[in-house]
Order: C-alpha cells, then structure tokens, then sequence
C-alpha cells in the first residue's frame, strides 16, 4: 500500500507541467509533500493544492487561494500575498479527521547582494469557527531559505509546523506535520 502511495504521488507530479507554474516536493524525517501552484509570482491570484502523507498513516490535503504582488520589505524585493489555506486531514492512527479554513499569507523575500538567495514564510490559522470536523482550530506555518541554482530551479531547507487542537473535551493538541524539511522548487 505505502508503494502504491508514492506511486500515485509521482504519476500525478509528472502531469503537472501540463497545467502548472510550479512543483513543489518537500521531505522531513517523517513525511513527504508535494505542492503545485498553478500561477507565477508576476500574476495577481495564485492558486495551489498538496499532499502531504506522514509516516504514522496520516494524510493532509491543502488548498492554497491568495491574493498576490510585489513590494518591498526596506530595500529587499518582496513577493507579498493574503488569503486562506483549506486543510483537511485524516489520521488513520488516531482515527481522526477533520479540517479547516485559515486566513492568512506568505511573503518571499528575495536578497540582490546574494543573486538567488531568498527567505520566505507563511502562517494561517483557523478558529474553531472555521474549524470541522474533529479540529477545533488549526495552525499552520512555514519557513525556508531557498537558493536557486539554475533559472527554473531551487533549493531549500526549512522548518514546517501543522498543529490542531481536537474538539474533544480534554483532547491535547495534535501536530499534524512538524520538523525540519528539505526539498526543491521546479519552475514551468
């Protein structure tokens, strides 16, 4: 099942130049990502979806819509967006599911004196009013440093925390997807 897994993730990977600006594939120690954004930085909007599946029989679906543009942060070229994040989860281990629609957005920060150097991050949250399912409210963040070493491709090594607070009383929170990542960045 776990080859059928990846398998499915790579078949659908390759299809993505066809309809794609970017692919996206992350790894921790204990799972693995794939993001396709479907727009470049030079658009307006930029849409996006992923997978993410954890070693402990976890999957995690995201839908990215953003409002997106360029401006500067001091001197710095920036590539700004606000907008929401759906995340939906199933946790087979635990044997629970759920989801969320968080507000939030990313920023990229691209530094001229390195020519390729970049650092960028995002964070959405969703209160329990934006919450279903067995989640009572979801975080979720990202940084990276990213180096692109060819014109349509990057590097880049990060930190990726997902967390939700179950709706059961005296649930504990759950992180979803946390650790240290590496991966790399292929533009279409």
């Amino acid at each position: 099942m776990k080859a059928y897994r990846i398998s499915a993730l790579a078949l659908s990977m390759a299809a993505a130049p066809a309809f794609a600006s970017d692919l996206d594939l992350s790894l921790t120690n204990n799972s693995v990502k794939g993001q396709v954004n479907f727009f470049s930085a030079q658009n307006d909007l930029q849409l996006g979806a992923g997978y993410t599946y954890r070693e402990s029989k976890r999957h995690i679906g995201n839908i990215d819509f953003h409002a997106q543009g360029r401006t500067s942060i001091g001197n710095l070229p920036t590539t700004a967006g606000v907008g929401m994040r759906g995340l939906f989860y199933d946790d087979n281990r635990r044997n629970v599911d759920g989801g969320a629609v968080g507000l939030g957005g990313f920023a990229i920060v691209n530094i001229p004196d390195v020519p390729g150097l970049s650092f960028s991050g995002s964070l959405h949250y969703a209160p329990t009013i934006l919450s279903f399912g067995d989640s009572d409210d979801l975080t979720s963040l990202e940084l990276r440093a990213s180096y692109r070493v060819i014109r349509n491709a990057e590097v880049f090594a990060g930190y990726r925390y997902i967390n939700t607070e179950l709706d059961f009383a005296g649930s504990p929170d759950i992180n979803l997807d946390e650790g240290l990542l590496a991966g790399l960045k292929i533009f279409f």
